[in-house]
């Protein structure tokens, strides 16, 4: 483990019940990070998403794999401090649901940059299987 819980909070200014992160293992400071997610039966989103079939909302994949490519561009030194905001959500696809018990993996490539606004190719897998992808559009503030 390359950060823990406390050491990402240093880093994004995100926290519970809406941090998504719970480490990072791994990290190219600007240009990538890999972080994962244990999906526990006590999210506060299950209570209503659903109570029958508790189901990790869409949306919130995306936003933990923005955290993840968060913790990488805003590590920079330039950017220590600063806020990576969205821009758009672009080619988002859902491939499995993410349910209590999985171990949510979060892959963020920065894969263009320019200035304050960059690109990053997020993609999210439960035991090999790809649960999500999508390319998320930033802008650093």
């Amino acid at each position: 483990m390359l950060l823990n819980t406390k050491q990402i909070m240093e880093i994004i200014p995100h926290r519970h019940p809406f941090l998504l992160v719970d480490t990072i293992e791994s990290m190219i400071p600007g240009k990538s990070a890999v972080g994962y997610k244990c999906v526990t039966y006590d999210e506060p989103f299950f209570s209503g998403h659903f109570p029958d079939e508790p189901v990790m909302p869409g949306v919130l994949q995306i936003e933990a794999c923005a955290q993840v490519g968060a913790v990488a561009i805003l590590s920079l030194e330039e950017n220590r401090g600063k806020t990576a905001y969205f821009g758009a959500i672009n080619n988002a696809r859902f491939k499995r649901k993410v349910v209590p018990g999985d171990r949510l993996r979060m892959e963020c490539e920065i894969i263009k940059q320019k200035g304050p606004l960059g690109i990053g190719k997020a993609v999210a897998t439960v035991d090999g299987e790809t649960a999500l992808t999508a390319e998320l559009t930033f802008m650093i503030q």
